[in-house]
Protein backbone atom coordinates (compact mmCIF):
# COMPACT_ATOMS: atom_id res chain seq x y z
CA UNK A 1 0.00 0.00 0.00
CA UNK A 2 1.13 3.61 -0.21
CA UNK A 3 3.31 5.34 2.36
CA UNK A 4 2.50 8.97 4.20
CA UNK A 5 5.09 11.05 5.57
CA UNK A 6 4.94 13.94 7.90
CA UNK A 7 8.42 15.46 7.60
CA UNK A 8 7.99 17.16 11.27
CA UNK A 9 4.69 17.76 11.78
CA UNK A 10 3.56 20.19 13.91
CA UNK A 11 0.12 20.47 14.94
CA UNK A 12 -1.07 17.24 16.65
CA UNK A 13 -4.33 17.19 15.90
CA UNK A 14 -3.57 17.18 12.32
CA UNK A 15 -1.73 14.10 12.48
CA UNK A 16 -4.17 12.32 14.66
CA UNK A 17 -6.54 13.32 11.77
CA UNK A 18 -3.91 11.36 9.28
CA UNK A 19 -3.64 8.32 11.70
CA UNK A 20 -7.33 7.68 11.40
CA UNK A 21 -6.86 8.72 7.40
CA UNK A 22 -4.36 5.53 7.23
CA UNK A 23 -6.26 3.36 9.62
CA UNK A 24 -9.45 3.80 7.52
CA UNK A 25 -7.45 3.09 3.94
CA UNK A 26 -4.31 1.22 4.98
CA UNK A 27 -1.74 3.29 4.20
CA UNK A 28 1.48 3.44 6.15
CA UNK A 29 2.20 6.38 8.51
CA UNK A 30 5.58 7.73 9.22
CA UNK A 31 6.85 10.23 11.14
CA UNK A 32 10.14 12.23 11.13
CA UNK A 33 11.40 13.81 13.97
CA UNK A 34 11.59 16.15 15.56
CA UNK A 35 7.68 16.14 16.30
CA UNK A 36 5.95 19.07 17.36
CA UNK A 37 4.10 17.35 20.09
CA UNK A 38 4.26 14.38 22.34
CA UNK A 39 2.97 11.15 21.01
CA UNK A 40 0.43 10.49 23.78
CA UNK A 41 -0.84 14.34 23.75
CA UNK A 42 -4.59 14.18 24.71
CA UNK A 43 -5.39 16.61 21.25
CA UNK A 44 -3.00 13.78 19.12
CA UNK A 45 -5.32 11.00 20.76
CA UNK A 46 -8.67 12.73 20.49
CA UNK A 47 -8.02 13.47 17.00
CA UNK A 48 -6.95 10.03 16.12
CA UNK A 49 -10.11 8.84 18.41
CA UNK A 50 -9.35 4.35 19.00
CA UNK A 51 -8.14 4.29 15.13
CA UNK A 52 -4.32 4.26 17.03
CA UNK A 53 -4.38 0.36 17.32
CA UNK A 54 -5.81 0.09 13.55
CA UNK A 55 -2.80 2.27 12.39
CA UNK A 56 0.84 1.05 10.90
CA UNK A 57 3.10 3.77 11.95
CA UNK A 58 6.77 4.39 11.94
CA UNK A 59 8.59 7.05 13.97
CA UNK A 60 11.66 7.89 12.15
CA UNK A 61 14.48 9.87 14.18
CA UNK A 62 15.77 11.63 10.86
CA UNK A 63 15.07 11.87 7.35
CA UNK A 64 17.92 10.18 6.24
CA UNK A 65 16.97 7.29 8.76
CA UNK A 66 13.34 7.53 6.71
CA UNK A 67 14.90 7.24 3.69
CA UNK A 68 17.00 4.36 4.21
CA UNK A 69 13.40 2.32 5.96
CA UNK A 70 10.81 3.08 3.37
CA UNK A 71 10.03 0.53 0.37
CA UNK A 72 8.85 2.33 -2.23
CA UNK A 73 9.93 2.91 -6.03
CA UNK A 74 8.32 6.54 -6.22
CA UNK A 75 8.70 9.74 -3.97
CA UNK A 76 6.29 12.15 -4.36
CA UNK A 77 6.81 15.71 -2.93
CA UNK A 78 3.68 17.15 -2.19
CA UNK A 79 4.06 20.93 -1.74
CA UNK A 80 2.39 24.25 -3.00
CA UNK A 81 5.78 25.09 -5.42
CA UNK A 82 4.74 21.85 -7.32
CA UNK A 83 4.16 22.30 -10.97
CA UNK A 84 2.54 18.94 -11.64
CA UNK A 85 -1.21 18.58 -10.49
CA UNK A 86 -1.75 15.51 -8.67
CA UNK A 87 -4.69 14.28 -10.81
CA UNK A 88 -2.62 13.91 -13.65
CA UNK A 89 -0.51 10.92 -12.20
CA UNK A 90 -0.82 7.26 -12.69
CA UNK A 91 0.28 6.11 -8.66
CA UNK A 92 1.41 2.70 -8.32
CA UNK A 93 0.49 0.37 -5.17
CA UNK A 94 4.12 1.45 -3.13
CA UNK A 95 4.25 4.91 -3.89
CA UNK A 96 5.20 7.20 -1.19
CA UNK A 97 3.93 10.69 -0.38
CA UNK A 98 6.01 13.43 1.59
CA UNK A 99 4.43 16.48 3.58
CA UNK A 100 6.16 19.20 4.88
CA UNK A 101 5.61 20.95 8.47
CA UNK A 102 2.76 22.85 8.89
CA UNK A 103 4.20 26.09 8.98
CA UNK A 104 7.62 25.72 7.37
CA UNK A 105 6.56 23.06 4.22
CA UNK A 106 9.50 21.27 3.11
CA UNK A 107 12.71 22.52 3.29
CA UNK A 108 14.75 23.58 0.30
CA UNK A 109 17.69 20.97 0.78
CA UNK A 110 14.51 18.18 0.86
CA UNK A 111 12.96 19.45 -2.19
CA UNK A 112 15.84 19.93 -4.04
CA UNK A 113 16.76 16.08 -3.88
CA UNK A 114 13.26 15.14 -5.03
CA UNK A 115 13.38 15.69 -9.27
CA UNK A 116 11.06 19.02 -10.20
CA UNK A 117 8.56 15.71 -12.15
CA UNK A 118 7.98 14.24 -8.94
CA UNK A 119 6.53 17.64 -6.76
CA UNK A 120 2.97 17.24 -7.29
CA UNK A 121 0.25 20.09 -5.81
CA UNK A 122 -3.33 20.22 -5.32
CA UNK A 123 -5.29 23.16 -7.10
CA UNK A 124 -6.33 25.78 -5.04
CA UNK A 125 -8.25 29.33 -6.10
CA UNK A 126 -5.18 32.20 -7.36
CA UNK A 127 -3.97 34.20 -3.95
CA UNK A 128 -4.22 31.09 -1.41
CA UNK A 129 -1.46 29.77 0.71
CA UNK A 130 -2.24 26.61 1.44
CA UNK A 131 -4.24 24.37 2.49
CA UNK A 132 -4.52 22.23 5.90
CA UNK A 133 -2.53 19.32 5.71
CA UNK A 134 -4.66 16.77 6.69
CA UNK A 135 -6.93 18.20 4.01
CA UNK A 136 -4.22 17.28 1.56
CA UNK A 137 -3.13 14.03 2.48
CA UNK A 138 -6.82 12.98 2.53
CA UNK A 139 -6.60 14.14 -1.12
CA UNK A 140 -3.75 12.38 -1.91
CA UNK A 141 -4.66 9.15 -0.83
CA UNK A 142 -8.19 8.91 -1.33
CA UNK A 143 -7.08 9.40 -5.32
CA UNK A 144 -4.38 6.43 -5.12
CA UNK A 145 -6.73 4.91 -3.20
CA UNK A 146 -9.39 5.15 -5.89
CA UNK A 147 -6.84 4.64 -8.90
CA UNK A 148 -6.86 0.78 -7.45
CA UNK A 149 -10.81 0.36 -7.16
CA UNK A 150 -10.61 1.08 -3.65
CA UNK A 151 -9.10 -2.58 -3.35
CA UNK A 152 -7.65 -3.32 0.36
CA UNK A 153 -4.16 -4.49 0.74
CA UNK A 154 -3.35 -2.50 -2.56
Amino acid sequence: MFNIILFQPEIPQNTGNIIRLCANTGTQLHLVKPLGFMLRNKQLLRAGLDYHEFANIKIHNNWSDCLEQIDSSRLFAITTKGKIRYDTIEFCHDDSFLFGSETKGLPVDVLHNISNHMHLRVPMVYGSRSLNLSNTAAIIAYEAWRQFGFQSGV
